[in-house]
Protein backbone atom coordinates (compact mmCIF):
# COMPACT_ATOMS: atom_id res chain seq x y z
CA UNK A 1 0.00 0.00 0.00
CA UNK A 2 1.42 3.01 -1.28
CA UNK A 3 2.30 5.77 1.57
CA UNK A 4 2.09 9.63 1.08
CA UNK A 5 1.57 12.56 2.82
CA UNK A 6 -0.32 16.06 1.71
CA UNK A 7 2.82 18.11 1.32
CA UNK A 8 4.52 15.06 -0.89
CA UNK A 9 0.69 14.70 -2.59
CA UNK A 10 0.64 18.72 -3.34
CA UNK A 11 4.31 18.60 -4.69
CA UNK A 12 3.94 15.72 -7.35
CA UNK A 13 2.87 18.22 -9.65
CA UNK A 14 5.84 19.27 -11.13
CA UNK A 15 6.85 18.22 -15.10
CA UNK A 16 9.77 16.07 -15.94
CA UNK A 17 11.52 17.54 -18.77
CA UNK A 18 12.56 14.32 -21.03
CA UNK A 19 15.48 16.60 -22.69
CA UNK A 20 18.55 17.90 -22.60
CA UNK A 21 18.98 21.71 -22.05
CA UNK A 22 18.42 24.17 -18.93
CA UNK A 23 15.61 24.11 -16.00
CA UNK A 24 12.84 24.60 -17.82
CA UNK A 25 14.03 24.40 -21.73
CA UNK A 26 14.36 21.53 -24.13
CA UNK A 27 16.97 21.55 -26.30
CA UNK A 28 17.17 18.61 -28.38
CA UNK A 29 14.23 18.05 -31.02
CA UNK A 30 16.46 16.46 -33.91
CA UNK A 31 18.25 12.98 -34.05
CA UNK A 32 21.02 15.51 -35.69
CA UNK A 33 21.61 16.93 -32.17
CA UNK A 34 21.67 13.71 -30.16
CA UNK A 35 24.36 12.28 -32.88
CA UNK A 36 26.28 15.35 -32.79
CA UNK A 37 25.28 17.82 -29.88
CA UNK A 38 26.21 20.97 -31.03
CA UNK A 39 24.31 22.38 -33.95
CA UNK A 40 24.35 26.24 -32.77
CA UNK A 41 26.61 26.89 -36.29
CA UNK A 42 24.60 24.04 -38.92
CA UNK A 43 22.96 24.89 -41.95
CA UNK A 44 20.62 22.37 -42.19
CA UNK A 45 17.09 22.52 -41.25
CA UNK A 46 17.23 21.77 -37.66
CA UNK A 47 18.90 25.24 -37.60
CA UNK A 48 15.20 26.47 -37.56
CA UNK A 49 15.66 25.69 -33.91
CA UNK A 50 19.66 25.65 -33.17
CA UNK A 51 20.61 28.56 -35.48
CA UNK A 52 17.71 30.14 -37.70
CA UNK A 53 20.40 32.68 -39.40
CA UNK A 54 22.25 29.75 -40.72
CA UNK A 55 19.19 29.05 -43.45
CA UNK A 56 20.70 31.85 -45.56
CA UNK A 57 23.05 29.30 -46.66
CA UNK A 58 21.34 26.56 -47.31
CA UNK A 59 22.67 24.90 -50.39
CA UNK A 60 19.10 25.23 -52.29
CA UNK A 61 15.94 27.16 -53.25
CA UNK A 62 12.54 25.58 -52.42
CA UNK A 63 10.87 24.05 -49.44
CA UNK A 64 12.68 21.81 -46.57
CA UNK A 65 11.15 19.93 -44.07
CA UNK A 66 12.42 17.48 -41.27
CA UNK A 67 10.17 15.21 -39.21
CA UNK A 68 12.14 13.79 -36.11
CA UNK A 69 10.40 11.10 -33.50
CA UNK A 70 12.21 10.46 -30.34
CA UNK A 71 12.33 8.24 -27.64
CA UNK A 72 13.28 9.17 -23.96
CA UNK A 73 13.57 7.49 -20.58
CA UNK A 74 14.55 8.66 -17.01
CA UNK A 75 15.14 7.64 -13.56
CA UNK A 76 15.34 9.78 -10.48
CA UNK A 77 16.18 8.51 -7.84
CA UNK A 78 16.80 9.11 -3.85
CA UNK A 79 18.97 7.34 -1.43
CA UNK A 80 17.11 8.58 2.12
CA UNK A 81 18.64 8.72 5.71
CA UNK A 82 16.44 9.82 8.22
CA UNK A 83 15.35 8.67 11.69
CA UNK A 84 11.38 8.96 10.71
CA UNK A 85 10.62 5.12 10.94
CA UNK A 86 12.89 3.73 14.30
CA UNK A 87 10.48 5.26 16.43
CA UNK A 88 11.76 8.97 18.24
CA UNK A 89 10.96 9.13 21.90
CA UNK A 90 8.68 11.92 22.44
CA UNK A 91 7.88 13.98 25.23
CA UNK A 92 4.49 16.18 24.98
CA UNK A 93 4.71 16.18 20.88
CA UNK A 94 8.74 17.39 20.91
CA UNK A 95 11.51 14.80 20.69
CA UNK A 96 13.54 13.89 23.39
CA UNK A 97 17.65 14.92 22.62
CA UNK A 98 20.28 13.81 23.72
CA UNK A 99 23.56 14.77 23.52
CA UNK A 100 22.38 17.05 20.66
CA UNK A 101 20.49 14.01 18.76
CA UNK A 102 17.02 12.90 19.38
CA UNK A 103 16.56 9.28 21.03
CA UNK A 104 15.40 6.36 18.69
CA UNK A 105 13.59 3.50 20.57
CA UNK A 106 14.60 0.74 18.00
CA UNK A 107 18.60 1.43 17.44
CA UNK A 108 21.04 4.15 17.19
CA UNK A 109 21.18 4.38 13.24
CA UNK A 110 18.74 6.54 11.43
CA UNK A 111 16.87 4.62 9.14
CA UNK A 112 17.51 4.01 5.45
CA UNK A 113 15.37 3.73 2.26
CA UNK A 114 16.00 3.76 -1.88
CA UNK A 115 12.91 5.71 -3.62
CA UNK A 116 13.49 4.65 -7.53
CA UNK A 117 11.19 6.98 -9.77
CA UNK A 118 10.52 5.97 -13.20
CA UNK A 119 9.70 8.62 -16.08
CA UNK A 120 9.06 7.68 -19.82
CA UNK A 121 8.12 9.41 -23.30
CA UNK A 122 8.32 6.87 -25.91
CA UNK A 123 7.13 9.24 -28.86
CA UNK A 124 8.03 12.75 -28.96
CA UNK A 125 7.29 14.72 -31.87
CA UNK A 126 9.07 17.80 -33.60
CA UNK A 127 8.38 19.37 -37.20
CA UNK A 128 10.46 22.07 -39.08
CA UNK A 129 9.76 23.52 -42.07
CA UNK A 130 12.01 26.09 -44.48
CA UNK A 131 11.67 27.89 -47.72
CA UNK A 132 14.57 30.21 -49.05
CA UNK A 133 14.30 32.00 -52.40
CA UNK A 134 17.62 34.25 -52.79
CA UNK A 135 18.08 36.29 -49.75
CA UNK A 136 15.09 35.85 -48.29
CA UNK A 137 14.65 32.09 -45.99
CA UNK A 138 10.97 32.15 -43.66
CA UNK A 139 10.87 28.98 -41.44
CA UNK A 140 9.41 27.82 -38.37
CA UNK A 141 9.24 24.55 -35.97
CA UNK A 142 6.85 22.80 -33.70
CA UNK A 143 7.65 21.11 -30.67
CA UNK A 144 7.93 20.28 -27.07
CA UNK A 145 10.14 23.05 -25.53
CA UNK A 146 9.16 22.25 -21.97
CA UNK A 147 7.95 19.87 -19.96
CA UNK A 148 6.53 16.52 -21.74
CA UNK A 149 6.82 13.85 -19.03
CA UNK A 150 5.75 12.58 -15.75
CA UNK A 151 7.82 10.46 -13.04
CA UNK A 152 6.27 7.44 -10.85
CA UNK A 153 7.68 6.63 -7.55
CA UNK A 154 6.17 3.17 -6.70
CA UNK A 155 7.44 3.42 -3.44
CA UNK A 156 6.44 6.48 -3.07
CA UNK A 157 9.28 9.25 -1.61
CA UNK A 158 11.07 10.31 1.21
CA UNK A 159 8.91 13.27 1.83
CA UNK A 160 5.88 11.50 1.59
CA UNK A 161 7.05 8.72 4.52
CA UNK A 162 8.71 11.37 6.68
CA UNK A 163 6.13 14.41 6.51
CA UNK A 164 3.18 11.98 7.03
CA UNK A 165 4.86 11.36 10.77
CA UNK A 166 5.39 15.44 11.37
CA UNK A 167 1.91 15.99 12.57
CA UNK A 168 2.32 12.68 14.70
CA UNK A 169 5.52 14.28 15.68
CA UNK A 170 3.91 17.75 16.78
CA UNK A 171 1.14 15.83 18.95
CA UNK A 172 -1.58 15.55 16.25
CA UNK A 173 -3.01 12.14 17.75
CA UNK A 174 -3.79 12.68 21.28
CA UNK A 175 -3.26 9.59 23.45
CA UNK A 176 -0.14 8.59 22.00
CA UNK A 177 2.16 11.24 23.83
CA UNK A 178 4.96 9.78 26.04
CA UNK A 179 4.67 12.32 29.36
CA UNK A 180 7.90 10.18 30.44
CA UNK A 181 11.12 10.88 28.79
CA UNK A 182 12.98 8.92 30.80
CA UNK A 183 11.03 5.61 29.28
CA UNK A 184 11.82 6.30 25.69
CA UNK A 185 8.84 5.08 24.45
CA UNK A 186 8.04 5.90 20.67
CA UNK A 187 5.18 8.17 19.73
CA UNK A 188 3.94 6.57 16.92
CA UNK A 189 5.15 4.11 14.37
CA UNK A 190 4.03 3.65 10.26
CA UNK A 191 2.64 0.19 11.03
CA UNK A 192 0.06 2.38 12.79
CA UNK A 193 -1.87 4.16 10.72
CA UNK A 194 -3.02 3.45 6.38
CA UNK A 195 -2.61 6.48 3.92
CA UNK A 196 -3.92 5.40 0.46
CA UNK A 197 -3.63 7.60 -2.44
CA UNK A 198 -3.87 8.42 -6.20
CA UNK A 199 -2.41 10.89 -8.70
CA UNK A 200 -2.46 11.49 -12.40
CA UNK A 201 -0.50 14.39 -13.55
CA UNK A 202 1.01 15.92 -16.70
CA UNK A 203 2.57 19.10 -18.29
CA UNK A 204 3.72 20.15 -21.56
CA UNK A 205 4.72 23.01 -23.33
CA UNK A 206 3.71 23.06 -26.89
CA UNK A 207 5.56 25.77 -29.50
CA UNK A 208 5.17 27.03 -32.74
CA UNK A 209 8.10 29.35 -34.25
CA UNK A 210 8.12 31.31 -37.19
CA UNK A 211 10.69 34.04 -38.98
CA UNK A 212 12.28 35.15 -41.27
CA UNK A 213 16.20 34.81 -42.35
CA UNK A 214 18.13 37.87 -44.60
CA UNK A 215 21.00 36.63 -46.38
CA UNK A 216 22.81 40.46 -45.99
CA UNK A 217 25.79 39.13 -47.82
CA UNK A 218 28.06 36.77 -48.84
CA UNK A 219 29.15 35.98 -45.37
CA UNK A 220 26.73 37.73 -43.28
CA UNK A 221 22.70 36.88 -42.31
CA UNK A 222 20.28 37.68 -39.76
CA UNK A 223 17.25 36.70 -37.82
CA UNK A 224 13.94 37.85 -36.51
CA UNK A 225 11.07 36.06 -35.39
CA UNK A 226 8.80 34.69 -32.33
CA UNK A 227 7.65 31.91 -30.93
CA UNK A 228 4.02 30.95 -29.52
CA UNK A 229 4.28 28.97 -26.31
CA UNK A 230 1.21 26.93 -25.31
CA UNK A 231 1.29 25.53 -21.59
CA UNK A 232 -1.38 22.75 -20.63
CA UNK A 233 -1.30 20.62 -17.19
CA UNK A 234 -3.81 18.66 -15.25
CA UNK A 235 -4.01 17.12 -12.24
CA UNK A 236 -6.20 14.47 -10.69
CA UNK A 237 -6.05 12.20 -7.46
CA UNK A 238 -7.16 12.19 -3.87
CA UNK A 239 -5.40 11.34 -0.59
CA UNK A 240 -7.18 9.33 2.30
CA UNK A 241 -5.48 8.48 5.87
CA UNK A 242 -6.16 6.93 8.93
CA UNK A 243 -4.89 5.70 12.39
CA UNK A 244 -5.60 1.47 11.81
CA UNK A 245 -8.75 0.19 13.79
CA UNK A 246 -6.64 -1.34 16.48
CA UNK A 247 -5.48 2.44 17.31
CA UNK A 248 -8.56 3.65 16.90
CA UNK A 249 -9.88 4.39 13.80
CA UNK A 250 -9.61 8.01 13.35
CA UNK A 251 -9.29 9.94 9.92
CA UNK A 252 -6.06 12.09 10.02
CA UNK A 253 -6.46 13.63 6.21
CA UNK A 254 -9.00 13.81 3.54
CA UNK A 255 -8.13 15.50 0.33
CA UNK A 256 -8.90 15.54 -3.21
CA UNK A 257 -7.61 17.30 -6.26
CA UNK A 258 -9.28 17.92 -9.92
CA UNK A 259 -7.30 20.38 -11.37
CA UNK A 260 -6.27 21.53 -15.11
CA UNK A 261 -3.89 24.16 -16.05
CA UNK A 262 -3.45 26.36 -18.88
CA UNK A 263 -1.26 28.99 -20.09
CA UNK A 264 0.61 31.16 -23.12
CA UNK A 265 3.55 33.12 -23.64
CA UNK A 266 5.64 34.81 -26.89
CA UNK A 267 8.66 34.52 -27.25
CA UNK A 268 10.99 36.87 -29.37
CA UNK A 269 13.72 35.46 -31.08
CA UNK A 270 17.38 37.26 -32.85
CA UNK A 271 19.47 35.18 -34.95
CA UNK A 272 23.16 35.93 -36.73
CA UNK A 273 25.41 33.91 -38.86
CA UNK A 274 28.72 34.87 -40.02
CA UNK A 275 30.86 32.89 -42.40
CA UNK A 276 34.42 33.24 -42.26
CA UNK A 277 36.67 30.62 -44.78
CA UNK A 278 36.35 27.72 -43.02
CA UNK A 279 35.11 29.03 -39.87
CA UNK A 280 31.05 29.38 -39.18
CA UNK A 281 29.71 31.29 -35.89
CA UNK A 282 26.12 31.21 -35.47
CA UNK A 283 24.40 32.93 -32.25
CA UNK A 284 20.93 32.84 -31.32
CA UNK A 285 19.16 34.88 -27.89
CA UNK A 286 15.97 34.23 -27.07
CA UNK A 287 14.23 36.31 -24.95
CA UNK A 288 12.48 35.60 -21.11
CA UNK A 289 9.12 34.46 -22.19
CA UNK A 290 6.17 35.89 -19.22
CA UNK A 291 3.98 32.89 -18.81
CA UNK A 292 1.08 32.55 -15.79
CA UNK A 293 -0.74 29.18 -15.46
CA UNK A 294 -4.25 29.72 -14.68
CA UNK A 295 -6.05 27.02 -12.63
CA UNK A 296 -9.36 25.41 -13.81
CA UNK A 297 -10.51 23.48 -10.72
CA UNK A 298 -12.97 20.80 -11.16
CA UNK A 299 -12.65 20.00 -7.22
CA UNK A 300 -10.53 20.98 -4.30
CA UNK A 301 -11.57 19.57 -1.06
CA UNK A 302 -9.00 19.65 2.12
CA UNK A 303 -9.05 20.34 5.64
CA UNK A 304 -8.42 24.12 7.02
CA UNK A 305 -5.08 23.40 8.10
CA UNK A 306 -3.97 22.93 4.24
CA UNK A 307 -4.90 25.88 3.26
CA UNK A 308 -1.61 27.36 3.35
CA UNK A 309 -0.54 24.32 0.94
CA UNK A 310 -3.15 23.56 -1.34
CA UNK A 311 -4.62 26.97 -1.83
CA UNK A 312 -2.80 28.04 -4.76
CA UNK A 313 -4.90 25.48 -6.58
CA UNK A 314 -8.01 26.97 -6.17
CA UNK A 315 -9.98 27.75 -9.09
CA UNK A 316 -8.97 30.73 -11.15
CA UNK A 317 -5.47 31.29 -9.18
CA UNK A 318 -2.44 31.99 -11.55
CA UNK A 319 1.33 30.68 -11.04
CA UNK A 320 4.49 31.89 -12.41
CA UNK A 321 5.74 29.90 -14.63
CA UNK A 322 8.36 31.70 -17.10
CA UNK A 323 10.65 30.50 -19.36
CA UNK A 324 14.02 32.13 -18.85
CA UNK A 325 16.01 33.90 -21.90
CA UNK A 326 18.72 31.99 -23.57
CA UNK A 327 22.03 33.03 -25.25
CA UNK A 328 23.33 30.53 -27.55
CA UNK A 329 27.14 30.97 -29.03
CA UNK A 330 28.62 28.30 -31.60
CA UNK A 331 31.47 28.07 -33.62
CA UNK A 332 31.91 25.16 -36.50
CA UNK A 333 35.57 24.99 -38.27
CA UNK A 334 36.02 22.51 -41.28
CA UNK A 335 39.11 20.71 -40.54
CA UNK A 336 38.73 18.84 -44.04
CA UNK A 337 36.05 18.55 -46.82
CA UNK A 338 35.06 15.42 -44.94
CA UNK A 339 35.74 16.49 -41.55
CA UNK A 340 33.97 19.31 -39.21
CA UNK A 341 34.00 20.14 -35.69
CA UNK A 342 31.87 22.78 -33.38
CA UNK A 343 31.93 23.93 -30.05
CA UNK A 344 29.39 25.97 -28.55
CA UNK A 345 27.87 28.07 -25.04
CA UNK A 346 24.39 28.04 -23.75
CA UNK A 347 23.37 29.90 -20.82
CA UNK A 348 19.94 30.21 -19.41
CA UNK A 349 19.36 33.49 -17.20
CA UNK A 350 16.99 31.24 -14.74
CA UNK A 351 17.12 33.72 -11.95
CA UNK A 352 15.54 35.97 -13.65
CA UNK A 353 12.38 34.10 -14.71
CA UNK A 354 9.83 33.71 -12.46
CA UNK A 355 8.82 30.35 -10.84
CA UNK A 356 5.86 29.33 -8.44
CA UNK A 357 6.66 30.29 -4.80
CA UNK A 358 9.48 32.59 -6.12
CA UNK A 359 11.87 29.12 -6.28
CA UNK A 360 14.40 31.20 -8.63
CA UNK A 361 15.80 32.96 -5.88
CA UNK A 362 17.52 29.94 -4.28
CA UNK A 363 19.58 29.86 -7.44
CA UNK A 364 22.93 30.97 -7.40
CA UNK A 365 23.17 31.67 -10.70
CA UNK A 366 22.12 30.59 -14.28
CA UNK A 367 22.49 27.76 -16.04
CA UNK A 368 25.89 27.13 -18.02
CA UNK A 369 26.38 24.62 -20.93
CA UNK A 370 29.82 23.69 -23.15
CA UNK A 371 28.93 21.55 -26.19
CA UNK A 372 31.64 20.09 -28.55
CA UNK A 373 30.55 18.24 -31.56
CA UNK A 374 32.18 16.43 -34.57
CA UNK A 375 31.26 14.97 -37.93
CA UNK A 376 33.35 12.87 -40.06
CA UNK A 377 31.88 11.90 -43.91
CA UNK A 378 32.86 8.16 -44.05
CA UNK A 379 31.94 8.13 -47.61
CA UNK A 380 29.46 10.30 -49.74
CA UNK A 381 26.79 8.51 -48.34
CA UNK A 382 27.45 8.01 -44.94
CA UNK A 383 28.22 10.61 -42.00
CA UNK A 384 29.19 9.55 -38.27
CA UNK A 385 29.48 11.85 -35.88
CA UNK A 386 29.60 12.11 -31.72
CA UNK A 387 28.97 15.19 -29.13
CA UNK A 388 29.38 16.03 -25.41
CA UNK A 389 27.78 18.64 -23.23
CA UNK A 390 28.79 19.58 -19.79
CA UNK A 391 25.83 21.46 -17.86
CA UNK A 392 26.13 23.28 -14.64
CA UNK A 393 23.17 24.19 -12.71
CA UNK A 394 23.20 27.16 -9.88
CA UNK A 395 21.84 24.69 -7.36
CA UNK A 396 21.26 24.90 -3.78
CA UNK A 397 19.70 22.99 -0.82
CA UNK A 398 16.73 25.21 -0.50
CA UNK A 399 15.95 25.10 -4.18
CA UNK A 400 15.96 21.14 -4.58
CA UNK A 401 12.93 18.68 -2.75
CA UNK A 402 11.97 15.46 -3.73
CA UNK A 403 9.41 15.66 -6.87
CA UNK A 404 11.73 18.29 -8.42
CA UNK A 405 15.09 17.86 -8.27
CA UNK A 406 17.87 18.67 -10.92
CA UNK A 407 21.71 17.62 -11.04
CA UNK A 408 24.89 18.92 -12.94
CA UNK A 409 26.12 16.55 -15.65
CA UNK A 410 27.82 15.50 -18.51
CA UNK A 411 25.94 14.29 -21.85
CA UNK A 412 27.42 12.09 -24.87
CA UNK A 413 26.02 11.64 -28.33
CA UNK A 414 26.63 9.34 -31.26
CA UNK A 415 24.84 8.35 -34.34
CA UNK A 416 24.88 8.57 -38.38
CA UNK A 417 23.58 10.63 -41.01
CA UNK A 418 22.45 8.42 -44.46
CA UNK A 419 22.14 10.22 -47.56
CA UNK A 420 19.27 8.42 -48.80
CA UNK A 421 18.84 10.53 -52.25
CA UNK A 422 19.60 13.98 -53.49
CA UNK A 423 16.86 15.58 -51.70
CA UNK A 424 16.20 12.99 -48.48
CA UNK A 425 18.48 12.60 -45.74
CA UNK A 426 17.92 10.21 -42.86
CA UNK A 427 19.84 10.73 -39.11
CA UNK A 428 20.01 8.38 -36.20
CA UNK A 429 21.25 9.59 -32.95
CA UNK A 430 21.64 8.06 -29.21
CA UNK A 431 22.15 10.36 -26.17
CA UNK A 432 22.76 9.77 -22.61
CA UNK A 433 23.31 11.88 -19.56
CA UNK A 434 25.39 10.75 -16.74
CA UNK A 435 24.65 13.11 -13.30
CA UNK A 436 26.53 14.03 -10.68
CA UNK A 437 24.92 12.98 -7.01
CA UNK A 438 23.66 15.55 -5.21
CA UNK A 439 23.72 15.69 -1.51
CA UNK A 440 20.85 17.31 0.85
CA UNK A 441 20.95 17.43 4.48
CA UNK A 442 18.80 19.07 6.73
CA UNK A 443 17.99 19.83 10.43
CA UNK A 444 14.35 19.66 10.30
CA UNK A 445 13.37 16.73 7.48
CA UNK A 446 10.18 17.50 5.76
CA UNK A 447 8.97 19.45 9.18
CA UNK A 448 9.64 16.50 11.80
CA UNK A 449 12.31 18.23 13.38
CA UNK A 450 14.69 15.72 12.92
CA UNK A 451 17.89 15.65 10.73
CA UNK A 452 17.75 13.41 7.61
CA UNK A 453 19.59 13.58 4.23
CA UNK A 454 18.65 12.91 0.85
CA UNK A 455 21.29 11.58 -1.90
CA UNK A 456 19.17 13.40 -5.24
CA UNK A 457 20.31 11.08 -8.68
CA UNK A 458 19.43 10.71 -11.88
CA UNK A 459 20.31 8.86 -15.38
CA UNK A 460 18.63 10.14 -19.01
CA UNK A 461 19.06 8.04 -22.45
CA UNK A 462 17.44 9.22 -25.72
CA UNK A 463 16.81 7.82 -28.90
CA UNK A 464 16.09 9.53 -32.55
CA UNK A 465 15.28 9.08 -35.67
CA UNK A 466 14.80 12.14 -38.35
CA UNK A 467 13.88 12.15 -41.73
CA UNK A 468 14.68 15.48 -43.20
CA UNK A 469 13.57 15.96 -47.13
CA UNK A 470 13.86 18.81 -49.80
CA UNK A 471 11.38 19.80 -52.72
Amino acid sequence: MRKISLIGFVMLIVSIPTFAGGLLTNTNQHAAFLRMLSRGATFEIDGALSNPAGLAFLPNDGFHIGLSIQSAFQTRNIDASFYTYNGIAMNNGAPVIVDGKPVPTKSDAPFNKYYKGKAAAPVIPSLFAAYKKGDWTISGFFAITGGGGKASFDDGLPMFDAAAMAGIFQGSIPGYLNSDPEKHRPLVTSNMYDINSAMDGKQYIYSLQLGLTYKINDWLSAFAGGRMNYFTGGYKGFLNANLKEAYGGGELMDLELDCDQTGWGLTPVLGVDAKFGKFNIGAKYEFKTNLNIENKTNNLKYPDSAESLVGSYKDGVNTPNDIPSMLSVAVAYEILPVLRASVEYHFYDDKKAGMAGDKQKYLTKGTNEYLMGIEWDVTKQLSLSCGGQITDYGLSDNFQNDTSFSCDSYTLGVGAKVVLSERANLNVGYMWTTYEDYTKTSKNYSGTGLPGTNVYSRTNKVFGLSIDYRF
